[in-house]
């Protein structure tokens, strides 16, 4: 083992009486992408993060659950605002995505931490909790609803305030992700590949909070409210897809390594694919530099990057884990049934991300094909995170999840999330638009109901998918293993 790799972490190309360099399987040539976890403090840190994004989830249903019935006949004037319906919406997504995505880049990040400046850590924590508390009884306290792209915002103080502490918390995660994160080292194996990624997540995630930062100053406080936010979360947001890009890649590294099924790529590979990604994101200083940040070529630079040299390394990693999950299964095992969830989670966040790609390629003008491309994006992270979520809890001390409940929670949730996106890309293929409310159609035709009613329909599946994880994770919690007392001193 050399001297950079953390305890219970194999190396590469060292070959054993046992297994001759002739012989060597996958596991050598190609290396074991999984990550070694602390004991200590830092695990209870990221514990802590976890929380925090299983909560987002929750609050998260709940608010869609409310979405429903405030769209009920006869129950829309039981609600304490009159616009519940948008408000709710906004900071349900918010929840779902934004907190959720953050909370588990927490998580993998404390965890991929050395013992340094945890003080900074909780107080990270704590602020991120605080803002996200805030924001998930907002829509309560009424306010204007700004549907802007990336991040939508309520405008009422209580909202702001919570995006605010948000803010500062992911601000500190990221400061002492930059200063306590272990070096990859020279001699990469498996495990510091997956390092190498998590940490230039952090790298990508620092360069966004510049952005964000440097269209604060630098945007004209006499914007009307969609145009502000719109402009302000324009940079900042597309660089935070090159973080949750990062983090994708390394769950189905990392998934497809627990499940057994041997990835052909070598971790330097993984690494050159994962540099190309984050070389890209300093790009980003060099476009805020050249052009204005309201300008067009602002617009479509930003847009371009994240295209181009965002997706980069999908592909390549996609179609690897794809063809060792196609070897693993034409050699079943009886690991095969533990590791179920971990397995569902994979092929149902590959199918879903690989889905919203191609759709991607089929939008024009700005039709709710727009959302269908993007559901498909988010939702596939989203599955691969609840897949690294069942894969840690047995390893921060929790009991493992129920391998048939959890397995199912994941197809439950993904092909709830397909027909929601078949749904919308029907929709859109007879002209319905984005972002108006029922599609603002004049005249329904028998194709357009049809779309809307299965978008409806795979909504309410994936809520139900959704609060199911949420229940597989609380129960995990509660059967935490009692320690076996020892001797009497």
């Amino acid at each position: 083992m050399n001297a950079e790799s953390p305890p219970g972490v194999s190396t590469i190309g060292r070959a054993t009486a046992a297994a001759p360099i002739a012989r060597l399987d996958l596991d050598v040539a190609f290396g074991r992408f999984t990550l070694a976890l602390p004991r200590d403090a830092r695990a209870r840190l990221a514990q802590g993060w976890l929380a925090l994004g299983v909560a987002a989830l929750a609050m998260s249903g709940i608010l869609a659950i409310l979405l429903v019935l405030s769209r009920t006949p006869g129950l829309a004037r039981l609600f304490p605002v009159a616009d519940f319906f948008r408000t709710a919406l906004v900071a349900h997504v918010d929840l779902s995505v934004l907190v959720w995505f953050l909370a588990f880049a927490g998580t993998l990040w404390s965890l991929n931490s050395t013992p340094r400046m945890l003080a900074i850590g909780w107080a990270a924590l704590g602020l991120a909790a605080a803002g996200a508390t805030t924001m998930a009884f907002a829509p309560f306290a009424g306010g204007t609803p700004i549907m802007a792209n990336y991040v939508p915002v309520i405008a009422s103080p209580a909202f702001l305030t919570g995006l605010v502490l948000l803010g500062l918390g992911a601000t500190l995660l990221v400061a002492r992700g930059l200063f306590a994160s272990p070096l990859v080292g020279m001699r990469l194996d498996g495990a510091g590949a997956l390092r190498f990624g998590l940490n230039g997540a952090i790298v990508a995630t620092a360069i966004a909070l510049l952005a964000l930062a440097w269209s604060y100053a630098a945007l004209s406080r006499a914007l009307d409210g969609k145009a502000y936010y719109e402009l302000l979360f324009w940079g900042s947001g597309h660089v935070l897809q090159f973080t949750w890009t990062l983090l994708l890649l390394v769950a189905w590294l990392l998934l497809a390594d627990a499940v057994g099924a041997r990835v052909p790529l070598s971790p330097r590979v993984v690494a050159v694919l994962f540099g190309i990604g984050l070389a890209c994101v300093f790009v980003t200083p060099l476009i805020y530099y050249a052009y204005d940040i309201a300008s067009v070529e602002h617009h479509r630079l930003q847009t371009w990057l994240m295209r181009f040299g965002g997706g980069l390394a999908i592909a390549p990693v996609a179609v690897a884990a794809t063809w060792g999950l196609a070897r693993r299964v034409r050699r079943p095992s009886a690991d095969n049934a533990r590791s179920a969830p971990l397995f569902a989670a994979l092929v149902t966040s590959i199918a879903l991300f690989g889905t919203g790609g191609l759709i991607g390629y089929s939008i024009q003008g700005s039709d709710v094909r727009i959302p269908a491309h993007y559901h498909g994006e988010i939702v596939g992270v989203t599955i691969a995170l609840m897949g690294v979520a069942y894969w840690l809890l047995p390893r921060l001390g929790f009991a493992a999840p129920a391998p048939r409940l959890a397995a199912w929670q994941c197809y439950l949730y993904g092909s709830g999330q397909l027909l929601h996106i078949v749904g919308l890309m029907w929709s859109g293929g007879y002209g319905v638009q984005r972002k108006v409310a029922d599609g603002a159609l004049v005249a329904r035709s028998l194709g357009q109901t049809i779309g809307m009613g299965l978008m409806g329909l795979g909504g309410l599946v994936a809520i139900v998918g959704g609060m199911l994880f949420v229940a597989v994770v609380i129960v995990a919690v509660l059967r935490r293993p009692r320690p076996v007392p020892g001797p009497a001193r």
